[in-house]
């Protein structure tokens, strides 16, 4: 399994092989959905908070005399059948795990079926290197250009084996690339994502990694 290499003209340099474990992978619908629904609920912020009796204010006080007045007896407003009283269980933050664990051998395997189907619906693109004169939008851009002149305005990830500072100083401030390195990449933001760069040299970490 090969895959043609680019310039940062968008011209063709040669051929790189593919390993078969990342990009030759039958697709698993069933175990995308779980492991995306995960990552989508792990992202959820919950912010329904209420207070029991114990916490809301006032009812210190009895309300009226045990016996003698007619009405039912109470023992405080903050009692949850009285209107501004304690709620009932009700929701509570410290109390709620919205956590869902994702193995690191399903997150892989997702990883790998995504990688195999974006090359098979050819959305994956490779590059020999990124060598920039001067760590400016305006030239990456100029490169994205070349790799993808009919994105439209799709989202890529420029996918790098490690951080470096020039290149995400660059690329910070366009819209449509999001930077990721081999050690951040996450199902998710692939399928997020419409298109995939990675540099030639990404390729060995990227396998020891999802191996």
């Amino acid at each position: 399994m090969e895959a043609t290499v680019y310039n940062q003209k968008g011209k063709a340099e040669g051929k790189v092989k593919l390993p078969e474990i990342l990009f030759n992978q039958p697709l698993n619908n069933d175990l995308l959905h779980q492991v995306v629904l995960s990552y989508q609920y792990n992202r959820r912020k919950p912010s329904a908070f209420t207070k029991d009796r114990s916490e809301v204010r006032g009812g210190g006080k009895k309300p009226w005399r045990q016996k003698g007045t007619g009405r039912a007896r109470h023992g405080s407003i903050r009692s949850p059948l009285w209107k501004g009283g304690g709620v009932t269980f009700g929701p509570r933050l410290k109390e709620r795990h919205l956590k869902k664990k994702i193995n690191l051998k399903i997150k892989k395997a997702a990883l790998r079926i995504i990688l195999s189907q974006k090359l098979r619906d050819k959305e994956i693109k490779i590059i020999d290197k990124i060598d920039l004169k001067e760590p400016k939008t305006k030239e990456i851009n100029a490169i994205l250009q070349n790799i993808f002149p009919d994105k439209k305005k799709k989202t890529i990830i420029l996918l790098l084996e490690n951080k470096q500072v020039d290149i995400q100083r660059s690329v910070r401030n366009i819209p449509y690339l999001n930077y990721l390195t081999v050690k951040d990449i996450n199902p998710l933001s692939l399928l997020n994502s419409k298109y995939l760069l990675l540099l030639a040299k990404t390729l060995p970490v990227l396998e020891k990694t999802l191996s």
